[in-house]
This record gives C-alpha cells, structure tokens and sequence, in this order.
C-alpha cells in the first residue's frame, strides 16, 4: 500500500491524511472545495464533484484503496469506485447509515434495540406514529441532518403542525425519547481478516445538540462496558464492515443499552485515542482499510476530549499555555456559530476499572 484514497475534506480527513503519513502512506484527496482542511496536509488532490466519472475513474487509478471520511458520500459514488478498487467502507454500510429508517430497521433486524420509532412522510403519519410510540418524541428527516440540524422536538400534540414544516417535506422518522442515564459511544474497527477492536466506551455530554465533550471512561460498570463493546461488535461483523465506525447508545437506568446512531467513519468521541492510546483511532482506520493488522485499541491514560465550537478559538493562546492541554485546530476557516474549529484533550492517570 502507498496511496490511500479519501472521499472527503474535512477535519476527519485531515487526521487521517495525519496518521496515514506516520505509517509512510500517502494520501490523496477527492473533495469538491479546493483548498480542504485534508487537501493541505495531503500528498495530492483531485477538485471534483462526486457524480463526475471521469474524474473518479482517474482518482482511482492513482490510488491503491479508497475510504470516506464522512457518511454522507453518495453510495453510487462508493459503487462505482468499488468496480476499479478496494472501497471501505462499502456502499451498503453507507446506505444503511445515511437513512435513519434504513438504520433503525437494520439494528432491530440483528436483534438490537433503539428508541421506539415510525416512518413519518405526512401529517397523518405523525399523527399515527405519535399514537403508537407516545405523544412525546424528536422528528428527524431521515437523511442528512446533524449537529441537532434537520430536527424538531415534540412535547405533545400541539407541536406536530410545526414539526411537520420543520421538516421542509423531507422524508422523516419519528423516535420516542429515551429516558437515558447518560450517551455513550464506542469506536469499533474490523479488519480485512475480520478482527474486531473495540476502544473502550467514552461518555458524551451535548449542549445545543452538538457534542461538547467525551470522557474516558464512561461511568458504566464492568458487565455494561462489555454489552457496549458486544453490540458495536456485532454490528461491524452484520455489516461485514472494514475500517473504524462510531456507534452511540443511550445507557438506561436498568442497565439495558439502545443504539442511537451509527456513524461508518472515525467519529468524534473517538478523537481523545490521539493522546489516550499508543493507536489512534485515525491510525486502526488507515490500518483496517489498507488491509494491515489492527492495532492494540487499550488506553493508557483516562481522558477527556472537549470541541472547540464557533467562538471557543479565541480561547486558544490560553489553551496553548496550559500545562496537559493537547490542542488540535483544523485549519477551518471563519468561527462560525457551531462550527467545530479544533478540540482540545486532557490526559489524568488511569483509574484501575470497577
């Protein structure tokens, strides 16, 4: 393996781009914005939309294996490279994770649970679905739609004519809420062989909808920490899955465990495995999908990973002058409201675990 292809320009292409360059692999990007976050740490790029063949047909002929930083890469796009070269994750792992119906009806398929949901296309949908599962839920549109964007909370009857126009006429999904004791998220990676590691579960806390930090690790005793890492195994080995993937759940008071979303890429939560782990996640990703062996997922310190949001980069000269503070900034543009800019991830001694 020399070079290694990724769909994509973000932040999570850049660390990738990042860990790739230590294992002596060059990457090449395919991204439709010039001058990407991951195009300027990368070996070569290619500016183009992803429904211009010629110019997939030629991204693929300069590279030796394809990847997605994000979920949102058109599946057609992930197919049609597939025919020249290896692409992992592959088409249908992204098809199941970019429609929320499709997701929740896959997880239940292999006998994992989620919150209550129902398919919402009308109004009169809403209605029945808010008669079967509860007066009380989140619409979501089924496809795109993060950072709490493409989403509408009902508290009751009263709030389903604006959710319904919330959703823009978009496909939507209505789930009941879960009443959770706290989120927590595990990053699973399998290998080419089919070897499974999973990273220990993190816990994530939320503000505005949008993940303000994970810590490491969750407070989950022992028998919930292997459920967690039970179910993300089962779900990468149902997908037949290569490469790292995020897989979030909500942690109920009887112990029982549903799966929020999957997410077939390095993920968020998994950013405090830079510090905390001699294998980053970003690193067992580049490994998985290169077909090398997969690295050793154990952490050697206690963490927590805090997001950088909008504003909080002008925290950054104090940030640079704490003592422990691992700063990552992304090379992004304008601080935007909610736009993430960077995260910073702090280090204590590990904890023997309960």
């Amino acid at each position: 393996m020399t070079t290694l292809g990724i769909l994509g320009g973000g932040q999570l292409g850049r660390m990738l781009a990042l860990a790739a360059a230590r294992l002596g692999i060059d990457v090449h990007v395919y991204c439709p914005d010039a001058a990407s976050p991951a195009e300027r740490v990368s070996a070569g790029a290619t500016v183009a939309t992803y429904d211009d063949e010629a110019a997939l047909a030629a991204f693929a002929a300069r590279v030796d294996a394809v990847t997605t930083e994000f979920e949102n890469v058109p599946a057609a796009t992930a197919r049609f490279l597939a025919g020249r070269v290896p692409v992992h994750p592959s088409a249908r792992a992204l098809e199941i994770a970019q429609d929320r119906v499709t997701e929740k009806a896959f997880l239940n398929d292999i006998g994992i649970g989620t919150a209550p949901w129902r398919a919402v296309d009308t109004a009169a949908d809403l209605t029945a679905a808010m008669g079967a599962i509860g007066p009380r839920g989140i619409l979501k549109t089924r496809r795109l739609g993060y950072d709490g964007k493409g989403q509408a909370r009902l508290d009751g009857p009263r709030d389903a004519a604006d959710a319904i126009t919330a959703m823009n006429g978009a496909p939507a999904i209505l789930e009941g809420l879960a009443a959770f004791e706290r989120e927590i998220s595990v990053i699973a990676a399998r290998g080419t062989d089919g070897t499974v590691r999973c990273y220990d579960p993190g816990e994530n806390r939320h503000a505005d909808g949008i993940l303000r930090e994970t810590v490491v690790p969750a407070a989950i005793d022992a028998a919930t920490r292997d459920t967690a890492l039970d179910i993300a195994g089962r779900i990468v080995s149902s997908l037949d899955y290569v490469g790292v993937i995020g897989v979030e759940m909500f942690a109920m008071a009887d112990g029982a465990l549903l799966v929020n979303e999957i997410a077939p890429r390095v993920h968020n939560t998994g950013h405090w495995t830079l510090e905390g782990c001699a294998v980053s996640q970003f690193e067992q990703h580049v490994r998985a999908v290169c077909g090398l062996p997969l690295g050793d997922p154990a952490r050697h310190s206690d963490a927590t990973m805090t997001n950088l949001i909008g504003g909080d980069v002008d925290t950054v000269p104090a940030l640079m002058a704490e003592d422990g503070a691992a700063l990552h900034l992304y090379g992004k543009g304008a601080a935007r409201p909610g736009r993430k800019m960077g995260h910073v991830t702090r280090l204590t001694r590990r904890e023997a675990d309960g």
